[in-house]
């Protein structure tokens, strides 16, 4: 996952006009890629040089703002659209993509080439590439891998009068949280703290309504305080899994933390005004898709020895999981270039591209990239990077995905912004909701 239908990402920079393709007729030396309008888009732009360069193969790009993409590309694929002849589309996607024939099933390309799933990353093979889950059968290659994770005012950390009297508060050094309790004493620790002269707050977590946001944070939460989708035993059997005891007890934290230590106005909050409320110096710690790390390096307010990363801290039995984020690339069934969209990702695949993919702000989801002995200290963000694709989940793959988050979005954000019902109330009506969606899919 994700990300999906989105709130602009404006505040991280102006997409390049010249990457984006227009709608005219190809030649046959012409392949449209089509994916979201944002930075890692555009360095594919750059990267793509060196195919087009190998191939004679002209490279067009399709990029649609994050708000408007799924609608738009997904209408594409519904409708038999020849536009795209690459997708680099949502996880999400993949079992109605698969389920519908809309994307080219791979596994024989992948044999006849050699490449290798087990050259990938495990996590984003079964979220990007899998459909049904858990078996080998592949609709996509990992294309670009992400997670949610967590960044902090190092600077703030180490000044010394906050160290001692945040060791005087709560007995220990005011460091890189463990479990999420500690997590939550260092928000209130800064929450409408002065530090040089403003006001500044705990943390900036995700609470949009609109599309995905609200989901996407919460889920990193119940995840790690023992929520299940489903019956491991007994799929599609989720009352007293979904509802738990232990995913309850997670729900009421994401509340308090919103409750207790985020900014004014943080009540429908996603990726930008996140990264927003970071940048500008309003937060202590900011949850966001590593995605965004490398603009936070690069920041002049907040970037360098400035900020640290960290992956998702551990709930109250010490297990700790993360929302998987990032795409597969898919070629698109209805495309009558078939061959060279196979080409390009046979291309892509390359662990030298793929290298050079992760040196331009990419994030390859190839292990002999990320294994390699000098990544972890390539980046000061690579290390986290590592450790929460280590810990990762998704949300449901479905076909009915849009039905089950939707209802999330609205479960989620009723109790925890709107402050409606209880906890046990919010995931009853869940596991309900989610139940029907399957009812009326036969699942049952």
């Amino acid at each position: 996952m994700t990300f999906r239908h989105v709130r602009s990402l404006a505040a991280f920079g102006a997409v390049l006009a010249a990457g984006v393709a227009g709608t005219s007729q190809a030649s046959a030396k012409d392949l449209t890629l089509c994916w979201a309008a944002w930075d890692p888009a555009n360095a594919l732009v750059e990267l793509s040089k060196d195919f087009e360069a190998k191939s004679g193969v002209k490279m067009k790009f399709e990029f649609v703002p994050w708000p408007n993409f799924a609608d738009r590309m997904l209408n594409e694929l519904n409708s038999g659209g020849k536009l795209c002849d690459l997708m680099i589309g949502d996880s999400q996607w993949i079992g109605g993509a698969a389920e519908n024939g809309q994307y080219v099933k791979l596994n024989d390309f992948f044999d006849k080439e050699g490449i290798k799933m087990d050259d990938f990353i495990p996590a984003t093979v079964v979220g990007y590439a899998e459909w049904p889950k858990n078996s080998p059968n592949y609709w996509a290659l990992p294309a670009f891998g992400d997670v949610v994770g967590w960044s902090y005012r190092k600077d703030w950390f180490a000044r010394p009068e906050l160290q001692a009297e945040f060791k005087q508060k709560y007995g220990r050094d005011l460091a890189v949280p463990k479990t999420f309790a500690e997590l939550k004493d260092i928000a209130e620790f800064f929450q409408k703290r002065e530090i040089d002269g403003k006001t500044v707050y705990g943390a900036a977590i995700y609470t949009e309504r609109g599309s995905e946001g609200i989901t996407m944070g919460v889920m990193d939460v119940l995840y790690s305080f023992g929520f299940q989708y489903e019956n491991p035993d007994k799929p599609y059997e989720l009352e007293g899994f979904v509802n738990s005891a232990k995913a309850v007890q997670g729900l009421e934290f994401y509340k308090q933390l919103y409750d207790c230590c985020t900014p004014p106005g943080h009540s429908d909050a996603y990726m930008s005004e996140d990264i927003d409320a970071y940048k500008s110096g309003q937060v202590a710690l900011h949850m966001n898709f590593a995605f965004t790390w490398p603009g936070i390096n690069a920041d002049a307010n907040v970037g360098g020895d400035k900020s640290g990363y960290f992956p998702n801290p551990a709930g109250p039995d010490g297990k700790a999981f993360a929302q998987l984020g990032g795409q597969g690339i898919s070629v698109v069934s209805a495309s009558e270039k078939k061959d060279d969209a196979l080409a390009y990702i046979k291309w892509f695949a390359q662990p030298e591209i793929q290298q050079k993919w992760w040196q331009m702000g990419g994030y390859s989801a190839l292990r002999k990239v990320v294994e390699d002995p000098g990544f972890a200290t390539s980046q000061p963000y690579a290390q986290t990077f590592l450790d929460s694709m280590a810990i990762v989940k998704d949300f449901w793959a479905e076909p009915s995905y849009a039905s089950l988050l939707q209802a999330a979005q609205k479960r989620f954000h009723d109790y925890v912004v709107a402050g409606q019902g209880s906890a046990q109330d919010a995931l009853d009506g869940l596991a309900k909701d989610w139940t029907q969606v399957f009812d009326d899919e036969g699942k049952y």
